[in-house]
């Protein structure tokens, strides 16, 4: 008799497998030019078993962004903020920073994307949006804790937070993906002090 241990264990390696070959041809072909068929073959499982761990190519296509876009570090990143007590500006530097990393390391995905997000159907727009809407929730919570605990003045949180990772995907956007070049570390880091230095301070000259 097979242990659960052993039954959950290839579940998951199955469920990751699978995600995998879904990002990786997804990001080489779009949503629409990948089908399960392919996806399954690249993951070393039958289409059938695709479809009983997902159950339809959409949910497979939203948890492949739950697992592989900036959601999920954002989820974990902003709580070690919170425990560490991080200062306003280097906790905003920290959050620009690892959205550029992320958007580096999903490059491929991030190209297709942009490109086709409006031939794609209904239900995967909708899908993408609320990823963006719940990331932009999540980072106007954070706006919200410190104006309510006096460290900020009064501002609506939720346009700060589309203003804000605005700024750094249109910085990654135009910089790898139009001009095509690869930023490096030192460059993302001047860029994302600068940044959020215009975020916090404003461009207008005090009296």
């Amino acid at each position: 008799m097979k242990s659960v241990n052993n039954v959950i264990g290839k579940r998951g390696d199955t469920y990751q497998r699978l995600l995998a070959a879904t990002l990786k041809l997804i990001s080489l072909k779009g949503y629409t030019g990948t089908s399960t068929r392919e996806i399954s073959s690249e993951a070393g499982v039958t289409e059938v078993t695709l479809f009983r761990h997902f159950g339809s190519k959409e949910r497979l296509f939203e948890e492949t962004l739950k697992n592989y876009s900036f959601l999920p570090e954002l989820k974990v990143l902003l709580p070690e903020l919170e425990n560490n007590s991080f200062d306003y500006s280097e906790g905003l530097i920290r959050i620009g920073t690892r959205f550029v990393e992320t958007l580096k390391e999903r490059k491929l995905l991030v190209r297709i994307m942009t490109c086709e997000i409006q031939l794609y159907p209904e239900k995967i727009k909708e899908v993408h949006s609320r990823f963006i809407d719940e990331m932009i929730n999540l980072l106007a919570d954070y706006f919200s804790i410190r104006k309510k605990n006096g460290l900020l003045r009064n501002f609506q949180s939720e346009i700060a937070a589309k203003a804000f990772l605005g700024m750094i995907f249109s910085f990654f956007h135009m910089e790898e993906i139009v001009k095509g070049r690869n930023l490096g570390k030192n460059e993302i880091k001047r860029n994302i002090e600068e940044f959020v230095y215009i975020f916090t301070d404003g461009t207008l000259r005090g009296d």
